[in-house]
């Protein structure tokens, strides 16, 4: 039993000794929260013990050492807070140096109107390549031939007959065929600038042109916007 699941069944019966409602047992509920219930349930127990029947020596040490490690682990959840926050900050102001660069990712882009540079990677067994070209809705809006090559693609947002594609953000996709079966499907990754670097729920992003999030982790190339 962690010391939280046996503060809250001391706590209710101490609320029982007192003649109060035992509190409900609440799925999530706060460490700190718990420990300040703790003391006050311990100090209830003291007061409201039998003179005749005083607490066991050995369960009030019991009760005193679960309070220690309670005490304890309440002090180390805050640390661990403040150096998340630390670190947060600290990744924050070092990637600070990257907006205005271009950065790879599997992550979709941005179409204005220029071309977006691919970086493909079919499989070697492969003998016939397709990119296929999403929308921000998931629809197929493009499908072409393009060389069997990890060679940079500069994909020109226009379709078959010349016309270009609407402003917005679209995503790319590599299927690759032998001998007429498809034997693979993967994201191909493109290069797009960096306009902010931003904190979500304590980690660190890159947002991308078109409002598009990615993690650090997710970059596997960084250059000079060109």
């Amino acid at each position: 039993m962690t010391p939280i699941t046996q503060t809250s069944t001391f706590a209710n019966s101490i609320a029982m000794q007192t003649g109060q409602q035992p509190a409900p047992a609440e799925e999530g509920s706060v460490l700190s929260s718990d420990f300040e219930t703790f003391l006050q349930m311990l100090t209830a127990q003291a007061k409201y013990q039998d003179p005749l029947e005083p607490i066991d020596s050995s369960e009030y040490a019991a009760q005193l050492a679960q309070f220690s490690m309670v005490e304890q682990q309440v002090k180390a959840n805050e640390l661990l807070s403040a150096l998340g926050t630390q670190i947060g900050a600290g990744n924050m102001a070092e990637m600070g140096g990257w907006i205005g660069m271009e950065v790879r990712s599997a992550a979709p882009a941005q179409f204005s109107g220029s071309p977006i540079t691919l970086a493909p990677n079919p499989p070697a067994a492969a003998d016939e390549v397709f990119l296929v070209v999403r929308d921000s809705n998931g629809a197929e809006v493009q499908r072409m031939t393009v060389p069997n090559s990890a060679e940079p693609i500069e994909w020109a947002g226009v379709g078959d007959d010349q016309t270009p594609f609407e402003d917005g953000v679209y995503s790319f996709e590599l299927e690759a065929y032998a001998n007429d079966s498809l034997i693979g499907s993967t994201a191909v990754e493109s290069y797009a600038r960096i306009t902010e670097v931003r904190s979500e729920g304590g980690a660190t992003m890159l947002v991308l042109q078109g409002g598009v999030l990615v993690f650090p982790g997710e970059v596997t190339a960084i250059r000079e916007d060109a």
